[in-house]
């Protein structure tokens, strides 16, 4: 337990208090904890303690407990106050600062949480807490919350009679949060992972552990906490409604519990994917040629449909042979080169979210006043803007009608769960695919084109570190085989 530090470095005591109980209740809990694991100096602690100290950090530590003392050596302080460690090599002896004062005090008499002086951002900056911690606090914060829940429905006199069904159900949208933390996490990871190689972090975040009287896990394996404890509740929760005789007051609400945390869980996997997604997204556009206007990823955030259209323009009714990509918001189209195929250029977009799809029946298009085949429209429901797409099939256009169906329920799903791509995730996607295609290199869509339309095929699971069994639990059925995968190549021979 960490206890919150105000702006003038001062313990917030009140807030410290509320949360654990007495001081007394804490002098008893910390007298039990040194009975079973030692006093806070242990060997490993110090050794920790004072390398962070040689190393220039600024370490603290938290007054327990009055000390009050006559001998000019001894450092005295009231229980709350924040202490300074400048020395932690004797056993049961630390020697301290506060302020102008310095001197011995009982080792026993401090709580362990390390924190780093604020006003070293060498060390931490804002930045990167946020990217190692993700939105922890949040989830802790809500499972405080949903604790409380669980004890109210949770019957201790007689366990079989409990009712915790509907404290999942009231929380369901409240786990949502967890999709951000999820899709944080391998971030979060490679940060760490950077640090760790840095001795100073490496004894910091040891010291933090030690001080905190935590089992020997790392801080990484710690962070997979949560990912793992989202996989767990419908495993768990499909566990007790197996166990749950069907007359049994709350099995109904167990069942709906069940599919509501694989619905969460789903979501969440779908996010993950959705982001995964924004690199080959941003990749795709770097390979374009010609690409004027904004980018992809300033509206969309997922490719739906792709293929090789006829385009109908007014007044003369012109065709032109070209590869639309669906996204979510736009329909984006290119021409292919005429002598190298494995290059696009940039012609033009149209706003979806202003136009509606028409379907055309074959015969006299009277619009355009021809005759058409495996047509439909896209027509703006402001303006007389119209554009007409035949497809080779009719099969085809119907995949089509579908995948414009499919976009406007993509659209309205993530209206209502609240889905949306941060800035700093787009800028972080295409600053990436820029890396990818030094400038002056000649562009070619072969590989990138190829990925991007892959991208569907795959959907990521959670973190890899989560057992595998858990996930494949979560994750959405599998969908059948679709032939235009396998018929992309088709539309744009791969350069070999």
């Amino acid at each position: 337990m960490t206890t919150p530090v105000i702006n003038d470095g001062a313990p917030d005591r009140a807030a410290f208090i509320d949360e654990a109980g007495s001081e007394e209740d804490l002098y008893e809990d910390y007298r039990s904890a040194n009975h079973r694991y030692g006093h806070s100096g242990g060997g490993g602690e110090q050794l920790a303690i004072n390398e962070l100290i040689s190393d220039g950090s600024v370490v603290y530590a938290e007054a327990l407990w009055d000390h009050v003392t006559m001998d000019d050596q001894e450092l005295g302080f009231k229980a709350g106050e924040v202490i300074e460690v400048v020395d932690a090599t004797n056993k049961e002896w630390w020697w301290g600062r506060i302020a102008d004062s310095e001197g011995w005090f009982p080792a026993s008499f401090v709580r362990g949480y390390v924190k780093q002086c604020r006003k070293r951002t060498d060390m931490f900056s804002e930045e990167q807490l946020h990217t190692i911690f993700g939105n922890i606090e949040d989830i802790y914060k809500c499972h405080k919350k949903f604790l409380k829940g669980l004890e109210k429905k949770f019957n201790k006199d007689q366990p079989h009679l409990s009712e915790i069904g509907s404290c999942f159900l009231e929380y369901q949208t409240d786990f949502q949060i967890y999709s951000e933390y999820c899709n944080n996490h391998p971030s979060a990871y490679a940060e760490l992972s950077k640090l760790m190689k840095i001795n100073k972090y490496l004894y910091f975040f040891e010291a933090c552990r030690l001080l905190q009287k935590m089992i020997d896990i790392s801080l990484d394996g710690f962070l997979l906490t949560p990912v793992q404890k989202i996989c767990k509740y419908p495993l768990q929760l499909a566990e007790l409604l197996k166990y749950t005789n069907p007359e049994h007051r709350d099995y109904k609400d167990v069942e709906a519990a069940l599919n509501a945390m694989k619905n969460v869980a789903k979501l969440i996997n779908e996010r993950k994917r959705r982001l995964e997604n924004l690199d080959k997204i941003a990749h795709w556009q770097s390979s374009i040629e010609n690409w004027e206007g904004d980018d992809v990823l300033a509206r969309s955030s997922e490719l739906i449909h792709s293929g090789e259209l006829t385009k109908i323009s007014q007044p003369q009714a012109k065709s032109k042979q070209r590869i639309f990509f669906l996204f979510d918001h736009q329909v984006v189209f290119c021409k292919k080169d005429l002598l190298r195929r494995d290059i696009l250029y940039y012609k033009s977009r149209i706003d979806t979210d202003s136009m509606e799809v028409v379907d055309v029946e074959d015969g006299k298009e009277k619009d355009f006043n021809l005759s058409v085949k495996n047509a439909f429209k896209l027509q703006n429901k402001f303006t007389n803007e119209v554009h007409l797409f035949c497809a080779k099939k009719s099969s085809e256009k119907q995949r089509w009608l579908q995948a414009f169906e499919d976009e406007r329920k993509r659209i309205q799903l993530d209206k209502e769960t609240g889905f949306a791509i941060t800035e700093v995730q787009k800028k972080q996607a295409m600053m990436n695919a820029k890396k990818s295609h030094p400038t002056g290199k000649p562009k070619a869509v072969t590989r990138p084109y190829y990925d991007f339309l892959m991208l569907r095929q795959k959907h990521p699971m959670l973190p890899s570190s989560v057992p595998q069994q858990q996930v494949y639990v979560l994750a959405e059925p599998k969908r059948k085989p679709s032939n235009f995968w396998h018929n992309i190549g088709r539309l744009t021979p791969f350069k070999k």
